[in-house]
């Protein structure tokens, strides 16, 4: 069986470098595609569905940050990792990467081969996926979608999603370190609130940075909702600076809670994406 070939996208506009390192990650064994402008990467990012992008901070339209916020704020592309490639050397320009999620960060002049190993080392944890959040220390990834193909067999299993939206927003206007203080707050929240009225079997993980999934008793579902949502709607308020407070109910792009409840899950999905694009279709 023929192994498939990791795909990197490489978003970078100088053409020499761009060639160089399209030839050299071939012959690699990777897959290699190559956009010279901003946004033709982020559309490429898109349809091509890269394992790895190296991403240029310098571009000829929209750099390279734009880029980056781009992506993690997509869905489709949130996870996808990033090496930026940068003459940029201050360490306000590193900190910007690693803010948006960059993965790693080398610059120009760069060894060709540090940044194959870092390509390597990059891919390579992807492969291994993620077990927990790095920010809340809750489950992720493939320990969420084990337990939620658990009960697409099991009577007595419904699930809860919370969704806080506009957090990008948030970040953006007051950092990363506050934005991750929020969702390690609601994260808190959430677990408090279970233990309050939940039982010892219910789970909570993510389905991503900013969408918590609960799986649980359907009798306690409303009782969960009842009280998650109370005491979150009343708390986003709070997360802004007090100069900030009084304007943050009336302002656009505010931090806002979501939820939707599936009541029972077994008969109605076959599979755990149904479950996860349903509990999207429904929040509110």
């Amino acid at each position: 069986m023929t192994e498939t070939k990791a795909k990197i996208l490489i978003i970078e506009d100088d053409l020499d470098v761009a060639e160089m390192l399209n030839a050299y990650f071939r012959v690699q064994g990777y897959e290699v595609f190559t956009v010279n402008w901003g946004e033709d990467g982020v559309r490429s990012c898109q349809t091509v569905h890269p394992d790895l992008v190296i991403l240029d901070i310098r571009l000829p339209d929209i750099d390279g940050y734009e880029v980056a916020r781009r992506l993690r704020g997509d869905r489709r592309t949130a996870e996808v990792p990033i090496i930026f490639l940068t003459e940029k050397r201050d360490r306000a320009d590193r900190l910007q990467g690693l803010e948006l999620g960059a993965d790693d960060y080398i610059t120009k002049p760069f060894d060709v081969q540090e940044l194959r190993l870092r390509v390597r080392n990059a891919l390579k944890r992807l492969s291994q996926g993620s077990l927990t959040n790095p920010v809340s220390g809750l489950p992720e990834g493939a320990l969420v979608d084990e337990r939620m193909s658990e009960i697409l067999q099991k009577d007595g299993s419904g699930v809860l999603l919370v969704a806080i939206e506009n957090m990008d927003a948030f970040r953006e206007a007051y950092g990363f370190v506050a934005s991750d203080d929020v969702l390690r707050a609601i994260s808190l929240m959430i677990v408090n609130t279970m233990r309050e009225v939940g039982g010892p079997t219910d789970f909570l993980g993510h389905l991503s940075g900013t969408d918590f999934v609960l799986v649980a008793p359907p009798a306690n579902l409303s009782a969960l909702q009842d009280k998650l949502r109370s005491r979150l709607e009343q708390s986003m308020d709070y997360f802004y600076p007090i100069k900030d407070r009084e304007q943050a109910s009336k302002r656009p792009g505010r931090l806002l809670v979501k939820i939707a409840e599936i009541d029972a899950i077994k008969g109605k999905f076959t599979e755990v994406d149904s479950i996860k694009t349903e509990l999207l279709r429904l929040k509110k």
